[in-house]
């Protein structure tokens, strides 16, 4: 179990904290406690507690039912911990919501939505490359499988093109490097995050770069809620932390980790996120010609 003890609490937090009392109450009354959350990203104790130990802490504060982190191995795991009841939230992105979906009903607890979130081809600007389909027979990074951004909608647009990206393109999946092997001519072209556009040209800045192609914004990555949970439970739950939801963003993003991944401009919390918005992650998997479960 994990839990954290602080002697002073931030005067935004306290007077949260004293306005909170009664939805809090609600929350107590609805929900079985512990509550119990995983992440699919990260699979280790240490670096969960690391990551989410203020957030854990201030929901505990805002509910009144403590909240356990449950370390898994990957979002395979994850998947089954929601269908099985064994946690009852996952921190999940886009593409592990459309795979906890095919195992049983699930609802969201709130989301992380970037209005500047989405999918971006890079090239240099002296390449030949002009359109997504002059990258056939090209040297392609992207970043890992499975990743929303970074991979799964980069092939949609690839397959868009006309291309069937794993025959026509030599696909790298290069990870971290991503940006590397572009800025050192190893490929030809990479498909990653719009944060890699940007990132291409403070890395290496004497060189001219060009967009090739871009997506439409992505929904966020969403707090994945059982859907086995009584029903006042989740009313009540999201009733009370959109309430503070100010508080909440401060003590998910304090942590180095989450600020990397979350902050950028207008960023924000919401808890009125319509699963249906999440159809384009399962159609991007369907036009790329990728299984769900890879």
């Amino acid at each position: 179990m994990f839990k954290i003890h602080n002697l002073a609490l931030p005067v935004a937090l306290a007077t949260s904290l004293l306005a909170a009392s009664a939805s809090a109450q609600s929350v107590a009354d609805s929900c079985p406690a512990p509550l119990r959350m995983a992440d699919t990203g990260i699979e280790g104790m240490g670096d969960l507690s690391e990551a989410f130990g203020p957030f854990a802490e201030t929901f505990e504060e805002l509910t009144g039912v403590e909240l356990v982190l449950y370390p898994l191995s990957n979002r395979t795991a994850a998947g089954t911990a929601l269908q099985f009841d064994e946690v009852e939230f996952v921190f999940a992105g886009p593409s592990e919501f459309v795979l906890f979906q095919q195992l049983a009903e699930m609802d969201i607890l709130f989301s992380i939505v970037r209005p500047h979130y989405g999918s971006s081809f890079v090239v240099k600007a002296d390449s030949d490359i002009q359109t997504l389909a002059d990258l056939k027979g090209k040297r392609v990074a992207l970043k890992d499988a499975g990743s929303t951004s970074g991979h799964i909608f980069p092939m949609m647009l690839m397959a868009e093109a006309g291309l069937d990206p794993e025959a026509d393109a030599e696909i790298i999946m290069a990870g971290d490097a991503r940006i590397q092997v572009l800025i050192n001519d190893d490929v030809d072209a990479m498909g990653g995050g719009n944060k890699d556009w940007d990132a291409i040209r403070e890395q290496d800045p004497d060189t001219e770069y060009r967009l090739l192609a871009q997506t439409d914004t992505l929904p966020g990555d969403p707090v994945v809620m059982r859907a086995s949970l009584p029903q006042d439970c989740r009313d009540a739950l999201r009733a009370t932390l959109a309430e503070h939801s100010d508080v909440l963003w401060e003590s998910l993003t304090e942590t180095e980790r989450n600020a990397e991944k979350f902050i950028e401009r207008d960023a924000y919390m919401s808890f009125e996120t319509d699963p249906a918005i999440y159809d384009m992650v399962r159609e991007a998997y369907e036009v790329a010609g990728i299984p769900l479960d890879d």
